[in-house]
């Protein structure tokens, strides 16, 4: 576990851990008694609050500019750590999560996540039809959360029972907080709603409270949902001559409210955004379909960190991060003079190699263009860390610093994600994208773990979704990078034969 500081803790966590040799049968015996009996003891569910002003520029006078940090004692986090993994196992063992819920997921990020809906979106753009992208996003979802309705749904669409229910039940009931700012602390007072922040199953929990949305938003054939935590996302996709299809996203967003209503949980309208994903002439009309809902349409989105456009080309993202890459690398070259090599490298990654490798698998749409002047900022970092003149050639540059160009590297993000998920180590929702070849007689290529390449492709247009790309990739890799069993081993052999070629 992260070593995390907390003003009740009476020992202070790294010294609880350096000591935990002697004092772990005492905190197993505390664990064991909670567990049989189902009970929390009091000391475990009373919690601190930091409030962290949200940016410098904003005003300190007003609540809505903090952040509220909730701490809990350390010991308190072994406790749940334990009760999450006997959780989490009971959950996939019975299959009980919902499979386009991605957050707080082992193998699941907002990158799998936006895979799957561009994958989608891309799809249907590529065969000519028309889409819909409604993000729905919950205010303050997580501290309306209700404990009766919760415990109810850990009854009756988990099945907790006997001592595990009462466990819950005491864990839930009877909380407190108490707000600490400088050397100042406030008195406590209780908290009777909402997942507790700052805790080990909190997240774990709100999951659970929304799985009767997940019966819900299925049952509304021809609308395709993902959830990430709290964040909502439907989508709709109909040809240009079944507008009327439209109505059915009115009645889903009716049907989503009143259930929301009854599970005390409110949709925050001011976030509500609708991408159109159509051609220009076809734009009016489906704005006109869309009825009180155009009102909310936007000429892009912000999509969990992803800007989409309605072409879906990215290119509003790509120039977005560019210019956020340029002006970190400015104030980078700054401190060049001061930072030793191998701290300007991990300073270069912190701030730029990260945001251009943030969800790059979805970067099979992106045009030449813009993948060049992604090229660019690459070529920049290389020569601030190698202190070399703009006019240096670059490709010896990035041999030497070990640095795969940017297409190198969406290939090897969806490579890996292809691996991922013939092994059972990826979302279902990515597995279901990929379809092993079977050749309808014997042949050489039946033991080769060849994938069927997908072809949606309109006569001006190309494949761009990743269940399109991602098999000709595969493919073309040689069966023994394809038939390598360990994942650690496939990403290393992977870069070798990318780098090959990329430079030979």
């Amino acid at each position: 576990m992260k070593t995390s500081a907390c003003p009740l803790d009476i020992l202070p966590s790294s010294l609880f851990k350096s000591a935990f040799q002697s004092i772990g049968p005492s905190v197993l015996s505390i664990i064991n008694a909670s567990l049989v009996s189902g009970q929390v003891p009091a000391y475990f569910k009373n919690a601190v609050i930091h409030p962290l002003l949200k940016k410098p520029s904003l005003d300190p006078s007003l609540h809505s500019s903090f952040r509220p940090i909730s701490k809990l004692p350390f010991i308190s986090k072994i406790l749940e750590k334990v009760v999450a993994k006997q959780l989490t196992a009971a959950l996939d063992e019975h299959n009980i999560y919902d499979s386009f819920q991605s957050g707080f997921r082992r193998a699941h990020s907002t990158e799998t996540a936006l895979l799957r809906v561009s994958n989608d979106l891309l799809t249907h753009s590529d065969a000519g039809d028309c889409s819909v992208l409604v993000l729905l996003d919950l205010t303050a979802a997580f501290d309306t959360v209700d404990h009766h309705l919760l415990l109810e749904r850990l009854r009756d669409w988990v099945g907790l029972s006997g001592s595990a229910l009462e466990w819950f039940s005491s864990y839930l009931s009877e909380r407190s907080f108490s707000v600490a700012v400088s050397k100042f602390r406030s008195s406590t007072t209780s908290l009777t709603h909402g997942v507790p922040q700052g805790s080990v199953l909190g997240p774990l929990l709100f999951l659970l409270y929304l799985l009767p949305l997940q019966h819900i938003l299925s049952s509304f054939k021809g609308i395709s949902y993902h959830l990430y935590a709290d964040d909502i996302q439907l989508y709709i996709s109909f040809k240009p001559h079944e507008m009327s299809k439209l109505q059915l996203l009115h009645t889903c967003l009716d049907s989503i409210k009143t259930w929301m209503a009854g599970s005390f949980l409110q949709l925050n309208e001011d976030k509500t955004e609708i991408l159109i994903c159509a051609p220009d002439k076809l734009v009016p009309k489906v704005r006109d379909s869309l009825g009180q809902l155009a009102s909310h349409t936007k000429p892009s989105v912000r999509n969990l960190g992803v800007t989409f456009d309605p072409a879906l080309t990215l290119d509003s993202h790509v120039s977005s991060l560019v210019r956020s890459s340029f002006f970190h690398l400015r104030n980078i070259a700054k401190l060049s003079p001061i930072l030793s090599r191998s701290e300007l490298e991990t300073v270069i990654h912190t701030f730029i190699s990260s945001r251009s490798d943030y969800c790059n698998s979805l970067f099979t749409c992106l045009s030449r263009t813009s993948l060049n002047r992604l090229q660019v900022v690459q070529k920049a970092c290389a020569r601030l860390l190698t202190k070399s003149s703009k006019h240096t050639h670059i490709t010896p540059l990035l041999l030497q610093l070990h640095w795969l160009p940017v297409n190198f590297r969406v290939h090897f993000k969806i490579l890996v994600l292809v691996y991922r998920a013939l092994h059972g180590q990826a979302p279902s929702y990515i597995g279901d994208l990929l379809s092993p070849y079977t050749p309808s007689r014997s042949l050489r290529s039946s033991d080769q773990s060849l994938l069927v390449v997908q072809c949606t492709r309109l006569k001006t247009k190309g494949d761009r979704s990743f269940a399109a790309v991602a098999p000709r990739l595969w493919n073309s890799l040689p069966l023994s990078l394809r038939s390598v069993d360990s994942v650690v081993s496939f990403k290393k052999q992977l870069k070798t034969h990318l780098f090959k070629l990329a430079f030979v």
